[in-house]
């Protein structure tokens, strides 16, 4: 959808993750005359401002073990503090610095991300399943692209994260890592590279030297190979992204220089989408694209 071709970038939260290096990467890329989206988390902001405020801080964990953020009204407000006004004024600033235009947004402006609330959330506790009924969290579901289209197409590069709205027009928190694989979808990116805390995907989670050059995310279900955790949800993304039709996407290290260059060159994990797991349709279909703002 847009001019040329697009790459889109997610900067993940983890406080190990280079900001400035990807940063410094995406005004080179830039500068070579690459159109770019980045979409960024915050999970390590998120976490000091929560303790500075003495908000705290639950994980949820599902039963096939993908981990997400619980969200109530309290850690909703730290979501956006911090991300809206921590971490993305940041990656702006320096951006700009570099010689970058960069316009900061998330998903409420132009109602560009769209999303149903959950209404209930499965966690398992204590070895049993229960459900959380409170959670100020959404499943995305609607892409509006023409902001973000009208940015790319004027040189900008659109800085994005979370939260969204939701069927009532109330913020809900969504994650940042399918954030990144629905906006890839709706503006027809070429590749979407995911820039973790880790060298990528990982067949022994405490040896980072068994990364995986390439991993196969069945094409519903759980992403299996023992993968729980954070990891699992960006291979749910993953998998959202190329069932999309965006044709590559990539897991790779966000605390290396060049980050960004060494993605695009092979390092990390290629992730590809195999069969599906079982006969069932997939719960949780790529959003719809809209480039009417009237719908």
């Amino acid at each position: 959808m847009t001019d040329t071709p697009l790459l889109v970038i997610k900067c993940g939260g983890n406080p190990s993750v280079d900001a400035a290096g990807i940063c410094a990467d995406v005004a080179r890329l830039a500068g070579e005359g690459q159109s770019i989206l980045l979409v960024h988390g915050g999970s390590g902001e998120i976490a000091q401002l929560a303790g500075r405020l003495g908000v705290p801080q639950r994980t949820l964990v599902a039963p096939d073990q993908v981990s997400t953020r619980y969200t109530d009204p309290a850690t909703l407000e730290v979501v956006v503090l911090a991300l809206a006004g921590g971490v993305k004024p940041r990656i702006v600033a320096e951006l700009s610095r570099l010689g970058v235009p960069a316009v900061g947004l998330t998903g409420l402006d132009g109602g560009m991300l769209r999303a149903r609330r959950k209404a209930v959330v499965r966690s398992v506790v204590d070895g049993r399943t229960t459900l959380v009924r409170d959670n100020l969290s959404g499943r995305l579901g609607e892409v509006r692209t023409e902001l973000a289209e009208a940015l790319l197409r004027s040189g900008f590069v659109p800085v994005v994260s979370p939260p969204a709205l939701d069927e009532h027009g109330q913020a809900v928190n969504v994650d940042a890592d399918r954030v990144a694989a629905a906006l890839a979808a709706a503006l027809g990116a070429d590749r979407l590279v995911l820039l973790t805390g880790a060298p990528g995907v990982l067949a022994d989670p405490s040896d980072e030297t068994s990364v995986l050059s390439t991993f196969e995310v069945p094409a519903s279900g759980a992403p299996g190979g023992g993968i729980g955790g954070g990891m699992a949800l960006k291979l749910v993304a993953a998998r959202e992204a190329l069932s999309g039709g965006v044709p590559s996407v990539r897991i790779a290290d966000g605390r290396v220089p060049d980050p960004v260059s060494r993605a695009l060159a092979g390092s990390g994990t290629a992730v590809t989408i195999g069969p599906r797991s079982d006969h069932r349709p997939d719960p949780t279909p790529p959003p719809v694209v809209s480039t009417s703002q009237g719908k």
